[in-house]
């Protein structure tokens, strides 16, 4: 579903500013995968997830998304993109419903931009996400997981292929964020859907399957659940121990990101040198002060 390899931002401030969100970033992301990306602020994964909505577009590199090249499309073809195959689903519900409409009329507004308006489609994605029976509510009589649902029902109004999510849970407590995150995991499995979601909740992040982590806008790492990291490399015997384990990521230049809590550990953190040697099939990272 999505493919980026190489993947460039660079946002232009003034004649002499330059401000590089992406990197060199790389990802792919398998249809009907529900998966997380994480990173401090500034790491770039809100400009990757702008960028796949078609909010936004890249500098350089390469990015498909569902057949589509978003480096080169023109300005009709990425609205229709936009219209067709993406749904957003923002943190901040005053970007995702309009208060003086009622639930369904939420829903049925994309429909309608779309030319495409049906109350009993609208109706159905409601019911879908579980609140049916609010349709006629405006957003002063919901709390803040009915609005984050009702907007996930917004973000599937015209079918899409790829739903995204920026930080979905960031305003709601913890039992909340675990209704709205059994809502995607149910859509996710019945209608085969693709979800992205960007989080700083590491609670919801135990529950996806796989998780990016994005560090000074490049993938630096994998985090993904245990028993599935055993059947990739073809183990018989599963653990039963629900944990994750982190698999670094190489780039195509072979180049890697260590972790800084990993470097500040070892006294390497200031350090832009380190010794690399083959220790018995393993290669090893040393401190070049220590000997």
């Amino acid at each position: 579903m999505i493919h980026c390899s190489n993947l460039m931002k660079i946002y232009k401030l003034n004649d002499d500013i330059e401000v590089i969100a992406l990197q060199g970033l790389d990802l792919d992301v398998d249809k009907g995968e529900l998966m997380g990306i994480i990173g401090s602020s500034g790491s770039g994964k809100s400009t990757l997830l702008n960028i796949l909505g078609g909010l936004d577009r890249p500098s350089a590199g390469k990015i498909l998304v569902d057949g589509k090249d978003l480096l080169r499309v023109t300005d009709k073809e990425l609205v229709d993109y936009k219209l067709e195959t993406v749904g957003f689903v923002w943190q901040n519900n005053a970007r995702n419903l309009i208060p003086y409409l009622t639930a369904v009329e939420n829903v049925e507004l994309p429909m309608l931009l779309k030319g495409r308006h049906k109350r009993e489609r609208a109706i159905e994605l409601l019911e879908m996400v579980g609140m049916g029976h609010r349709k006629h509510n405006r957003l002063n009589q919901l709390s803040g997981g009915e609005q984050q649902r009702i907007a996930i029902a917004i973000g599937l109004a015209n079918n899409p292929r790829l739903l995204l999510a920026d930080e979905p849970t960031g305003s709601v407590d913890g039992k909340t964020a675990d209704v709205i995150l059994d809502v995607f995991r149910n859509l996710n499995k019945s209608l085969g859907l693709t979800i992205v979601i960007v989080t700083h909740d590491t609670q919801l992040m135990k529950k996806m399957d796989r998780v990016v982590a994005i560090r000074d806008g490049k993938t630096s790492s994998e985090i993904l659940r245990r028993n599935i990291y055993e059947n990739y490399l073809n183990e018989m015997e599963e653990e039963a121990e629900e944990s994750h384990v982190e698999l670094a990521v190489l780039d195509s230049a072979g180049r890697i990101q260590i972790p800084s809590d990993y470097l500040e550990e070892l006294g390497m953190k200031d350090l832009n040198k380190m010794r690399i040697e083959l220790e018995e099939g393993q290669i090893v990272l040393k401190n070049p002060n220590i000997r």
